[in-house]
């Protein structure tokens, strides 16, 4: 990434929940070319002390969105998922880029409609896809299309945690809640990434327990993707079991293993074996969300269209949507993929130092516990 005279690109960040204030906000401060200017939450007393904080003067509530963006250059949109088809088309409207968290939104309509605006208005919409700039993930991508683990056949994973009652995550389907949703958009953009393909059929199963926090949202999922090339995927998803990351990747030749995979908080740990030979890479923790920031920022100044843009989106929501399909129908299902202009690659790695761990206000982890 080539260095810039422009001024900062400067945002606002939409929703101030636990991803905000851990993640997101602290993130500024380790981007050269961004400047954190307004923020929107309905809490006024996150309002008022991340402001302070980060000092902050334009503030402001949902209600006031297009006053309290006004003058800024991009939004970062970190809302619950059935909210990001509101305001990033609100953004988009009002003349602003916009940068959304994952799941891009609820179904493939939101998410062609968010397309749409950004084409018409001619600004960007990138989809928060952290892992496109982390070394090591970004390693595995390039081990594998290199063919170092030969022609490759499978890839498994499992992600999970325990996510406290009345968390946002537990909303019912059509408001985008549950394990798929959240965590399994993480292990389908994997497989696709790593295969540098799409799939085109779907088989997923869906299982609850008893439990009062799962009454509107399935406790696990576990799903089978087909690849062209008679190439297999399958990845489980839960928000009651204990807390995995993980990724596992076989070739004719070799297998690739990434644990933890997908995780922000700690490091990536990479092992490759081929043969007798195996080899451990650790890749330290860094600041993915200043990396995704710093790139968005620069696809705005340099006018470059962003790597995870809007299709990315798309094309795993059609996934999501195609599981939830075959859950209901309890058969597989077929997907017509989309096109992909481009993938991630190592010429995307950006690293930026981590940050300590930020006292939180008015929010707390998934797991219910306060940072």
């Amino acid at each position: 990434m080539r260095s810039s005279n422009q001024p900062k690109v400067r945002y606002a960040v939409v929703g101030l929940g636990h991803l905000a204030q851990v993640a997101v906000l602290p993130a500024f401060a380790r981007s050269q070319n961004s400047e954190l200017c307004a923020l929107v939450s309905s809490d006024t007393t996150k309002l008022s002390k991340l402001g302070r904080k980060y000092k902050v003067r334009k503030l402001g509530d949902y209600e006031q969105f297009e006053e309290c963006i006004a003058g800024v250059d991009a939004v970062y949109i970190v809302l619950p998922n059935h909210l990001h088809r509101e305001f990033t088309v609100r953004a988009l409207q009002a003349g602003v880029h916009v940068l959304c968290e994952k799941p891009m939104a609820v179904n493939e309509e939101e998410c062609r409609e968010m397309i749409r605006e950004a084409e018409e208005n001619r600004k960007k919409l990138m989809i928060a896809y952290r892992l496109h700039f982390e070394e090591g993930n970004l390693f595995a991508i390039e081990t594998a299309q290199k063919g170092k683990l030969g022609e490759l056949r499978i890839f498994t994973s499992e992600f999970a945690q325990q996510v406290a009652p009345g968390n946002i995550r537990l909303e019912a389907i059509s408001r985008g809640g549950g394990p798929v949703y959240d965590m399994g958009v993480y292990c389908i953009n994997a497989a696709r990434y790593l295969f540098a393909d799409e799939p085109h059929y779907i088989m997923a199963h869906a299982f609850r327990s008893n439990e009062l926090r799962f009454a509107k949202s399935e406790e696990m999922a576990a799903v089978t993707m087909r690849f062209p090339g008679e190439r297999v995927a399958t990845f489980v998803v839960s928000f009651g079991a204990a807390d995995i990351s993980r990724y596992t990747l076989i070739g004719a030749e070799g297998v690739l293993t990434a644990d933890p995979a997908y995780e922000y908080a700690e490091g990536i740990k990479l092992q490759v074996q081929r043969g007798d030979k195996l080899r451990k890479r650790n890749f330290p923790k860094r600041d993915q969300f200043a990396a995704e920031i710093t790139y968005f920022s620069d696809c705005i100044q340099r006018n470059l269209e962003p790597e995870p843009s809007g299709w990315e989106g798309l094309a795993d929501v059609r996934i999501v949507e195609a599981i939830y399909a075959s859950i209901r129908s309890q058969r597989e299902v077929m997907i017509s993929p989309i096109t992909k202009r481009q993938r991630p690659g190592m010429r995307q790695e950006i690293r930026r130092p981590p940050h300590g761990k930020p006292q939180t206000v008015h929010a707390t982890s998934p797991s219910g516990e306060a940072a």
